[in-house]
């Protein structure tokens, strides 16, 4: 296989002027880049991102860490940063943290260790002290779905209380006063707020929060299914349920239909994320739109405008919720 330096010897220029060339720079005339594309021709060579970042010192790469690659949610938020990045000439090299603590760290090392240039991270587990180191170092660190005070530039964010308020406002506003309630695991701070917020709408209507309607959930199909069948096993009454995100609530459904329910007659169901087939499920889920597709669009743009310094870059940092109306939840009868 041939190399940047046969490259450089046949062509009789600089490994930079290679570099230059391959990298499309405008200052290389127009006799040399020929002399190089004819080398690169003769010897069949094709430029690799080591080669391409010989003179700009860029490898035209972007790492992202998310927490798993399994279920919609995250396949939109993909989409949205790889679209946007390759529309640019940009690729991405992906890793997962499982929302464990130590492989989001050895998740992060090892695209620092690509020398890309620069790392959009969806992280649960890590502190904010961590982040807040990391983003001392060389490598330009930016986050998706979170916020870490004092480094508000580098983060896209959603207001998740609102989003929780909204969602449990919208079913009060229904006539519902029993609600359960299956919360995200409590040590991710989307859970936590959403949580927060459906605090805030009960206690707005003068509504307990009461923990015999509270099941901690795992963000999975699972969640629901088991959160729906906790609460009808100990005989809980109740008229509505939410979820803090819609995989929950496509669970809920399945489980409460095996159990004979017709929806939303019996029970009125709420989701949150407004994920793809939120509009599959029968009933169609009423659910909170978080735009996270949108979300990824921007984390993109946002390395594009700083480290690409490209131009025309509007940036969005913080973004709200809103109440996506379908057919799970209706007026309690």
């Amino acid at each position: 296989m041939a190399t940047i330096y046969e490259v450089s010897k046949l062509a009789g220029v600089s490994l930079a002027t290679v570099s230059r060339v391959i990298n499309k720079n405008p200052r290389v005339s127009d006799k040399t880049r020929q002399k190089v594309l004819d080398a690169m021709a003769e010897l069949g060579y094709r430029p690799n991102s080591i080669a391409q970042s010989l003179a700009s010192n860029i490898s035209n790469s972007v790492g992202i860490l998310v927490s798993e690659l399994h279920g919609p949610f995250f396949g939109q938020m993909m989409a949205g940063i790889e679209s946007e990045l390759r529309a640019a000439g940009k690729h991405v090299i992906i890793t997962t943290g499982h929302s464990e603590e130590d492989k989001e760290k050895d998740g992060i090392e090892f695209l620092i260790s690509r020398n890309c240039d620069a790392i959009i991270l969806h992280v649960e587990a890590v502190s904010d002290a961590y982040l807040i180191d990391l983003c001392k170092g060389k490598m330009p660190v930016y986050f998706m779905s979170r916020l870490v005070e004092g480094l508000n530039d580098h983060c896209i964010s959603l207001d998740n209380e609102l989003g929780g308020y909204l969602a449990t406002q919208s079913v009060i506003a229904q006539g519902h006063s029993t609600i359960a309630y299956i919360a995200g695991p409590q040590f991710k701070a989307d859970a936590k707020d959403r949580l927060a917020g459906h605090k805030r709408a009960l206690a707005e209507s003068n509504i307990p929060f009461s923990d015999t309607l509270y099941f901690e959930g795992d963000f999975k199909e699972t969640g629901g299914s088991d959160g729906l069948k906790h609460f009808l096993d100990s005989k809980q009454e109740f008229s509505a349920l939410i979820c803090a995100n819609d995989e929950m609530a496509s669970g809920a459904i399945t489980y409460a239909r095996e159990r004979g329910f017709s929806l939303p007659k019996d029970l009125s169901i709420i989701g949150f994320d407004n994920i793809i087939f939120a509009r599959h499920t029968y009933p169609k889920l009423t659910t909170i739109d978080n735009p996270v597709n949108l979300m990824g669009t921007m984390a993109a743009k946002l390395v594009l405008k700083n480290i690409y310094k490209q131009k025309n870059m509007s940036i969005t940092h913080s973004f709200e919720p809103t109440l996506i109306t379908r057919d799970s939840l209706i007026c309690k009868s």
